[in-house]
């Protein structure tokens, strides 16, 4: 299979997560079903993080069985680095979107503030947080890229195929998780936003298989991993905290689950081709 076609097959792994993105567009979802959206994107979520971490520290614990301390060192380190600064990294950068927000109601006078600010609060959070589950499901992306890319120009390529067939079933429910902060809120997106965040989020699956085909680097994917996970997890954060103040316990918990079970089904596919 040429370079060419494997890059198509990338491209078309990574852009199935446009089949998720539309359910942004319900016109006034009610406020069950808002709830229940936020809580299985929390699920969806939340299995990434585990499946995101534990692709990231298979070559650091192989290295370990095999008392390679060096490549234990740099893949560890790396996987630390990536984590930090895709948690803590977000953590701060939100803090500084926070306060230039306040800056600007303040020099936009009191009386404009208190009209405007809870329901354009609410917009700009969700907003924000869809762009944050995009970049980092795009992070991931690409890892997943790199691992369809090393596989052919390992030659391997009835790996590759199922790996891209496996990413893109999975990807399909991604795009789910990035729109449903946006729903809970009752915002309907343009579909440009829907073009755009799935650009941010399926885009970089094409760009990591060309990156993969010609080059094979532990590291490299280990880092985009790690950058993936923490920015995962602090999306997670922030949706748990909006489950708390608006979702039934009940309900919730279910939608969780059901965001779990989603996770590892769409991932069976790539476990049955042994990636």
């Amino acid at each position: 299979m040429s370079s060419a076609n494997i890059a198509l097959l990338g491209a078309i792994a990574g852009f199935t997560i446009y089949l998720g993105l539309p359910i942004g567009r319900l016109r006034t979802p009610t406020p069950r079903l808002r709830a229940g959206l936020n809580a299985v994107a929390i699920g969806i979520l939340i299995f990434l993080v585990w499946d995101v971490l534990t692709h990231a520290w298979e070559p650091v614990d192989a290295a370990l069985s095999k008392h390679e301390w060096a490549t234990v060192a740099s893949g560890g380190g790396t996987l630390a680095a990536g984590l930090t600064i895709g948690l803590a990294g977000l953590v701060h950068y939100d803090g500084w979107i926070a306060r230039r927000r306040a800056a600007a109601e303040r020099s936009a006078g009191p009386g404009a503030a208190v009209t405007a600010e809870p329901a354009r609060k609410a917009r700009s959070q969700a907003a924000s947080l869809a762009l944050m589950i995009a970049t980092g499901i795009g992070l991931h992306n690409f890892a997943e890229g790199l691992a369809i890319g090393n596989s052919a120009a390992q030659g391997e390529l009835s790996l590759a195929v199922l790996l891209i067939i496996g990413f893109g079933l999975h990807n399909a429910t991604e795009g789910f998780g990035i729109v449903a902060p946006l729903a809970a809120e009752g915002e309907r997106p343009s579909w440009f936003t829907l073009l755009w965040l799935g650009l941010i989020g399926g885009g970089p699956t094409f760009l990591g298989t060309i990156v993969g085909r010609y080059l094979v680097d532990d590291t490299l994917s280990i880092a985009f991993l790690g950058l993936a996970a923490g920015s995962i997890l602090y999306v997670v954060i922030e949706l748990l905290a909006v489950a708390r103040r608006t979702g039934p316990k009940t309900l919730t918990t279910w939608c969780v689950l059901l965001g779990l079970l989603l996770g590892f089904a769409t991932d069976a596919v790539v476990t049955a081709a042994g990636a």
